[in-house]
């Protein structure tokens, strides 16, 4: 009996078939242009050696100071731990919590699990937690902020020259590599893994016609990708991963609503209250999300300015509407631009974590200026208002369904593919178009 695989997409729920991909090819949806999934780039004996050289380059980054400043004989430097137990011992235990979680714990969740995993299938296991490893790498990509967090360190550095000396420092330089190799980690995508996990422990192969049978559209898995059929029960389990499946997801709209108005309401305190109070010989000064881009700005650094302006402000005030159009658009069944409004669906989940830019700034800054009586700097409320403003986008985002934007248009191509003519032949999938590194498209 004729078997095929099938692939649902996660941004509008269209079924394809899928197409064997080489190593520097990608496979898009032929209805929103979604990345389905990637050619596997390496073995897992090459995917095994470049993220232990990741693991040990992280341990290098927390262990080591990231920068110094002296001044007037007086030295403090910084380690992304030691910042973040200050923001603590300052009641700022939110900040501090959210800091580590996306520059520490997410971070080492998904090295080490990917560790695990891949040493596993290099040996030729499926190593006992396998499928949960792998769910929690996908949890863990999401909200570790590495890159971010990078940037935030140069804009420190740049900020602190104004005040001290600043003496650089091997921690820098472990966590500009750590970014760059986590850019080759991100490669390896958790779905990948779980097909090479399938090699090695084959399931139960389930005929594909069951799939497509009439009455029921399929269900896919949003971890592990695997679309199954739909039995009618009311609480259905993953048979690859056991995670519970849903045709979209619960109470979808009313979460996002919930969400973003939190953080809008957040959103004014966070601009309006300081952010950071320095105490000096000269008093204190308190210092907003605004005062922080005006002093980059007529310190001669444009530049910065204009990366915390969009970050800090552009960036919250975009997403807040973007999402409220969507939510809005989805709830009216409005078939208005789906692919447009797909578009701004990525868009906001690209840049969601760049709006923690400010917080990292805020974190090594209160860490360095430690200078007894001469200079202290201390986190204020507004910080702990725009961090919230920042989660809540950034779950309201996860909360939003993006396959709502297509359900209400009368033909699509998954409804043609879930409506068989005839039950006897499955009906004719579209293939998933093929990209190679070069930008070419392949049938």
């Amino acid at each position: 009996m004729h078997r095929y695989d099938l692939i649902s997409c996660h941004e509008c729920g269209a079924l394809h078939r899928k197409a064997p991909l080489g190593p520097r090819q990608k496979a898009r949806c032929v209805r929103c242009r979604s990345v389905l999934y990637r050619g596997a780039s390496a073995g897992p004996e090459r995917m095994a050696a470049i993220v232990l050289g990741a693991i040990l380059t992280f341990l290098i980054a927390q262990f080591c100071p990231i920068v110094a400043l002296e001044v007037n004989g007086l030295h403090t430097s910084a380690t992304l731990f030691g910042a973040i137990v200050v923001l603590w011992q300052e009641q700022m235990q939110v900040v501090a919590a959210i800091v580590f979680l996306s520059t520490i714990l997410f971070p080492a969740v998904e090295l080490g699990a990917l560790l695990y995993v891949t040493l596993g299938l290099r040996a030729g296991r499926v190593l006992p937690g396998f499928h949960r490893l792998l769910r929690s790498v996908s949890a863990a990509r999401h909200w570790g902020m590495t890159e971010v967090l990078m940037i935030g360190i140069l804009i420190t550095i740049v900020k602190m020259t104004s005040l001290a000396q600043v003496l650089v420092q091997p921690g820098l330089f472990a966590f500009g590599a750590l970014t760059a190799m986590l850019a080759f980690v991100v490669a390896y995508e958790p779905r990948a893994l779980w097909e090479l996990g399938d090699r090695l422990r084959p399931r139960a192969e389930q005929d594909q016609r069951a799939l497509l049978a009439a009455g029921r559209a399929p269900l896919q898995c949003h971890a592990c990708g695997l679309v199954a059929p739909d039995t009618g029960a009311p609480q259905q389990h993953c048979a690859r991963c056991g995670k519970v499946l849903h045709r979209r997801r619960p109470d979808s709209i009313g979460r996002t609503w919930a969400l973003l108005l939190a953080a809008a309401i957040l959103y004014i305190p966070a601009n309006l209250l300081p952010v950071m109070y320095t105490h000096s010989l000269f008093g204190q000064q308190d210092d907003t999300i605004i005062s922080g881009v005006v002093y980059f700005w007529t310190s001669g650094s444009p530049a910065l300015a204009a990366i915390i302006f969009i970050a800090s402000i552009v960036v919250p005030v975009l997403k807040l509407a973007a999402l409220s159009l969507l939510a809005w658009t989805a709830q009216r069944r409005s078939r208005w631009r789906p692919y447009q409004r797909t578009l701004l669906y990525r868009l906001v989940e690209f840049v969601g974590r760049w709006s923690m830019l400010d917080i990292f700034v805020i974190t090594l800054t209160v860490a360095l200026v430690r200078f007894q009586s001469l200079a202290v700097i201390t986190a204020g409320p507004g910080a702990l208002a725009f961090c919230a403003v920042v989660v809540l986008t950034m779950l309201a985002s996860l909360q939003f369904d993006p396959r709502l934007i297509w359900d209400a248009g009368a033909a699509s191509t998954a409804a043609t593919a879930a409506t068989p003519a005839a039950p006897a032949a499955p009906p004719a999938l579209p293939h998933a178009h093929r990209i190679d590194s070069s930008g070419g498209t392949h049938g």
